[in-house]
């Protein structure tokens, strides 16, 4: 949040994806956060080859996109940083992310445990982690083996994120203790660890 002198409406400041020139995103996050916005940049180990080695880099989760909380009324600074394109949303409209989608990349982040971009999903049985770093995060089941990855989506970006989680984490989410709500905006899902 920019430090202006006067006091901001916290319910005026929301999560925004901002799409920004490919291999910019380092750039821009550092920039914002120069500016005094609250960014959000969630990044995952990657290995690369090259014909001599093999290094260990780390890239964005989300590539293209960079994370930004502020207020869309105000949002002139946000749209000159150099390298961003546009703010995502509907049609010409920036639309926000729900905060439980960040919180839950957040701790993703947070976790330690190795994360990977994954396909958007959206099927299954909802599940719900007891235990370990991403103990309350809610998902799908799809294939119930002995090792899983949790899938986080951002669904206005229609991208997910994977991260590995032991079997014994994860219980099933009884249709009573969901939100009588409209389907969230964003779910989460578990796979089998591929071999």
């Amino acid at each position: 949040m920019v430090a202006t002198g006067k006091t901001i409406d916290v319910e005026d400041v929301q999560w925004f994806a901002l799409q920004v020139r490919s291999q910019h995103e380092k750039t821009v996050a550092s920039t914002l956060r120069e500016k005094g916005y609250e960014e959000f940049l969630p990044l995952c180990q990657i290995k690369r080859r090259w014909s001599d080695r093999v290094k260990r880099l780390e890239a964005p989760l989300f590539p293209g996109y960079v994370f930004c909380r502020f207020d869309v009324q105000k949002r002139l600074p946000i749209l000159v940083t150099p390298g961003v394109q546009f703010i995502v949303g509907l049609g010409k409209i920036p639309f926000p992310i729900d905060n439980s989608e960040i919180a839950a990349l957040q701790s993703i982040v947070k976790s330690g445990l190795p994360a990977q971009p994954w396909p958007f999903l959206k099927i299954g049985q909802r599940v719900r982690i007891e235990q370990g770093s991403l103990e309350g995060i809610e998902g799908i089941l799809l294939t119930p083996k002995s090792s899983y990855r949790l899938v986080v989506s951002i669904t206005l970006l229609q991208r997910s994120v994977a991260v590995e989680v032991d079997r014994d984490w994860v219980i099933p989410v009884s249709s009573h203790t969901q939100h009588s709500s409209p389907a969230p905006s964003y779910s989460l899902a578990s796979r089998p660890v591929s071999s």
